[in-house]
């Protein structure tokens, strides 16, 4: 597997997302805030971030299992780094989405837990777009209620202080040969296609063309020019104009391809 990968800031902001490279495996992490909530931590968001991203190549390098149970273990990890200086039982406790594609002998296996998607595209160029899109589903957009529906039946899921938080993640395994390459985004970068009307086709073109910085210049381009105020909430509203982009590109190896 190869892979190539970059992240930006949006302008004038602290990075929240990162991404992680492996021998075998791409990560993509989007840290997520809610400005002036207690959250119960001393740590900020980049700082969960960093220490999950830290955990979680430690046990995809050195640990075999499930992706679930990688993330859960790494969530475990994070948790006992501040479990005696924070309160882990506040909702509003710093987190991040995870998603990860990892090379098997046989198999190329996925996990989106939160909203950061991926693009999978098959050995005849057909691409999939795979997302965890249970915040866009959500019955309020309150503060107080996002809280009460973070890592909660009927709300949505991400990497805080739950290591149970993967098993809610959109997960699969395809056959080896099958997948010619695998795009992991922010949705800083999603938003090209679920914002600006470009194909996912075209986003993945792009990127293997030019590089995931050419995305990331793509879409601040975007972001910069005049637009209409939102009017609706969930993941792919507009209500934030800039974002921090993070997009890793995985290439495999050995992809078989149909001809007729």
């Amino acid at each position: 597997m190869h892979v190539s990968a970059a992240t930006r800031p949006a302008p004038g902001t602290v990075n929240e997302d990162t991404f992680l490279l492996g021998p075998r495996y791409a990560a993509v992490l989007d840290g997520c805030t809610d400005p002036g909530r207690d959250s119960g931590c001393i740590h900020d968001v980049p700082w969960l971030v960093a220490r999950l991203s830290g955990h979680l190549g430690t046990v995809l390098t050195h640990d075999q299992g499930p992706l679930t149970e990688l993330v859960g273990e790494a969530i475990s990890r994070v948790c006992a780094d501040h479990r005696d200086s924070c309160d882990l039982s506040n909702p509003d406790s710093p987190s991040s989405t995870v998603t990860v594609v990892r090379e098997l002998d046989g198999a190329v296996e996925y996990l989106a837990l939160g909203d950061s998607p991926l693009l999978l595209e098959s050995g005849d160029g057909g691409v999939e777009f795979v997302c965890d899109d249970q915040v866009d589903h959500l019955a309020s957009y309150a503060l107080d209620d996002v809280a009460a529906a973070r890592n909660a039946p009927g709300g949505f899921w991400v990497a805080s202080t739950d290591p149970a938080a993967p098993m809610h993640g959109v997960r699969g395994e395809l056959a080896h040969g099958t997948v010619r390459s695998a795009l992991l985004m922010s949705d800083g970068v999603s938003r090209l296609g679920e914002r600006y009307d470009y194909s996912w086709r075209a986003v993945l073109d792009l990127i293997a063309t030019d590089g995931p910085s050419a995305a990331i210049d793509a879409v601040h381009r975007c972001d910069a020019q005049p637009r209409v105020p939102a009017t609706s909430p969930g993941r792919s509203s507009p209500s934030k104009r800039f974002d921090d982009a993070t997009a890793a590109l995985c290439r495999m190896d050995n992809v078989m391809t149909n001809h007729t």
